[in-house]
């Protein structure tokens, strides 16, 4: 299975008809957040594939064509706090990065994150008590904390991220928020225990 994530960053080749042409196998598509409405939107409607997605910290609304205020993009389904089922695959994900700005949306302390992270546990344990995988592939807008994330505060990573990396071993981690050009030289890829904790801006087309 083939899995195309994107974050952050507006592809020019997947905003275009060669995505089709060079994504065609795609199984499903993950947004790790920070993208335009009318691009996702253009993406799973191209594609015509299970896409899921969580919000970034930028991920407010964009105004459609008769002037009306969008806040989620159709044909997607919003991960945040949520696991689901795609062709034998479980998802889950956390939205938002750390609190760098008073009364934003989509902003969260450490203490604020480690409560959602609670709450998204207790899904995944009822699963591993049946007898189920608690989670193959965790998406999230924010790295984990020392894992990918930056020096300075607004891309500062989240310590429930590593906890449940630890708990929970998914198959994979991704993330956005870290553009690739604010470190160069920073790994984007990291194994923790089993787990692939790949930092996927702006995009990466994932063997499954």
């Amino acid at each position: 299975m083939k899995l195309l994530a994107i974050s952050d960053e507006v592809v020019e080749w997947i905003y275009s008809p060669a995505l089709l042409q060079r994504c065609a196998g795609v199984d499903f598509v993950i947004s790790c957040g920070d993208l335009p409405i009318h691009y996702l939107e253009f993406v799973t409607s191209t594609l015509n594939a299970p896409s899921f997605y969580v919000r970034g910290n930028h991920d407010l609304y964009e105004f459609g064509h008769g002037g009306e205020v969008v806040t989620e993009p159709q044909g997607w389904i919003n991960l945040d706090l949520q696991r689901k089922r795609c062709k034998g695959i479980t998802i889950a994900g956390l939205e938002g990065c750390i609190r760098y700005k008073p009364g934003v949306p989509i902003q969260y302390t450490q203490s604020e994150q480690w409560v959602r992270a609670f709450w998204l546990s207790r899904r995944l344990l009822f699963s591993r008590m049946r007898g189920k995988p608690g989670v193959d592939i965790m998406a999230t807008h924010s790295p984990a904390y020392g894992i990918h994330d930056g020096p300075d505060h607004a891309h500062t990573g989240f310590k429930s991220f590593n906890w449940l990396i630890e708990t929970f071993k998914p198959r994979l981690f991704l993330h956005g928020h870290q553009h690739r050009n604010y470190a160069p030289m920073q790994r984007a890829e990291t194994d923790l225990g089993g787990t692939r904790v790949l930092n996927i801006q702006p995009y990466r087309i994932i063997d499954v």
